[in-house]
């Protein structure tokens, strides 16, 4: 069974790669176009195979020990990530989120949209690590689309944008212990509190995520001079009162965020209020977060399997080497699942833990699969792309900058 998980990981990976491949099939073949649809969403892929995965346990193991597997799994991450992301993105938090970015914007010395796209890219990305960096995420993603996105700009602009943007959500979740995954997983085990994500990690992270957000707006300053003034918003104003019943929903999801039953509650109840008050909400965005949960949910099911080879690739390599590896090993992976392998071993030393938590954030923004939020992210804005898909390709060679300015923050600050 590890052999076959193996091999339908490596498919899942190659299939990530070929989702574009799907939908010119759904185009040039009509009479199963809903398939090919089907097949071409990325949000699909670890959750299809993961299904496969399933059904040749049934086979192979019996249907015993293909269930205990599936109860020996834990998909808090993905329930919390569907809540997080569709009350992020609801109206009143959006609009409360685009005040506070928009405040920022004013105090830059720097014209309407160049300022803006600075405040998202520096401010939203570092917001990750008090509201987690799923909801960071969807805020962004958001107010790029609407902002910029949807505005014309060229396809280098989309692309290079979602690369920074990508790596900056995935660094600049930790300054604190709770809100990246991949500390998350370390935190309790090894004793990682706020005193020492701020003093270790923290601050090399927001250096970062501040020259990526400079270079990147310095880098297309023309195109985004060219926009002018942000768009205005055209909806009626959300009273404030039930702004601040959204936040205070939002607070208690992540304040909950190991107990499913407590933030599902909480989802419930702000499903309750946008019902009662439909004129002050848009659409809520439940396909893109099921998708994403869908996704996230296979991947804990095939991940769980590739521990065995996992464990071994990182358990050889020294404090240096496993900086360089964990970057690498998390673009084919989720970054969470390399620290967890990490958390399990016993005698590591500081050094040891740092580079591999370091790196496995670095490398968070290199592939769609590398961080858990990249996917919400890539839900809201791939219908901005040709083809309603980003190729994985020009993904990773816009990240590519990004993440070397991370690498180098991390191993010389």
């Amino acid at each position: 069974m590890q052999w076959i998980s193996a091999v339908l990981f490596a498919l899942a990976l190659v299939h990530t790669f070929s989702t574009k491949f799907f939908e010119r099939l759904a185009h040039t073949r009509p009479a199963h176009a809903g398939v090919w649809h089907l097949l071409g969403e990325v949000e699909i892929v670890f959750g299809f195979w993961a299904m496969v995965l399933v059904a040749v346990m049934f086979f192979v193991a019996g249907g015993e020990e293909a269930l205990a597997y599936i109860d020996s799994r834990n998909f808090t991450e993905p329930m919390f990530v569907f809540t997080i992301m569709v009350v992020a993105a609801s109206r009143p938090v959006l609009q409360f989120a685009t005040w506070a970015v928009r405040g920022f914007a004013r105090l830059l010395p720097l014209p309407g949209a160049m300022a803006m796209y600075l405040a998202v890219l520096l401010v939203v990305p570092l917001l990750g690590s008090l509201i987690t960096e799923p909801a960071a995420m969807t805020v962004a993603a958001l107010t790029l689309r609407d902002q910029f996105y949807r505005r014309g700009v060229s396809n280098t602009f989309k692309y290079a944008t979602l690369g920074v943007l990508f790596v900056n959500v995935s660094i600049g979740g930790t300054l604190t212990p709770f809100a990246a995954p991949p500390v998350l997983m370390v935190a309790g085990p090894w004793g990682w509190d706020v005193a020492f994500m701020l003093t270790q990690i923290g601050w090399k992270a927001a250096v970062a995520t501040a020259v990526n957000a400079v270079g990147v707006t310095l880098l297309f300053r023309k195109e985004l001079a060219a926009l002018g003034s942000a768009a205005p918003d055209k909806e009626d104003a959300v009273p404030v009162p039930l702004i601040l019943v959204h936040l205070a929903i939002l607070v208690g999801i992540v304040v909950f965020l190991h107990h499913p039953p407590v933030f599902m509650a909480f989802f419930l109840l702000f499903m309750g209020i946008a019902t009662a008050y439909p004129q002050y909400q848009g659409r809520l965005i439940l396909r893109e977060g099921l998708l994403v949960s869908f996704f996230l949910a296979g991947l804990v099911v095939l991940g769980g399997q590739q521990q065995w080879w996992l464990e071994a690739v990182l358990m050889k390599m020294d404090a240096n080497a496993i900086f360089y590896g964990a970057t690498a090993l998390t673009a084919i992976t989720d970054n969470a699942a390399l620290t967890y392998l990490g958390s399990l071993v016993p005698g590591l030393s500081d050094e040891f833990k740092y580079a591999l938590v370091t790196g496995a954030v670095t490398g968070g923004g290199l592939t769609v699969i590398a961080n858990a939020p990249n996917l919400a992210g890539m839900s809201i804005l791939r219908h901005d792309f040709r083809d309603s898909a980003v190729n994985p390709l020009k993904l990773l060679a816009a990240a590519a900058l990004p993440t070397l300015v991370a690498m180098l923050a991390f191993r010389l600050l």
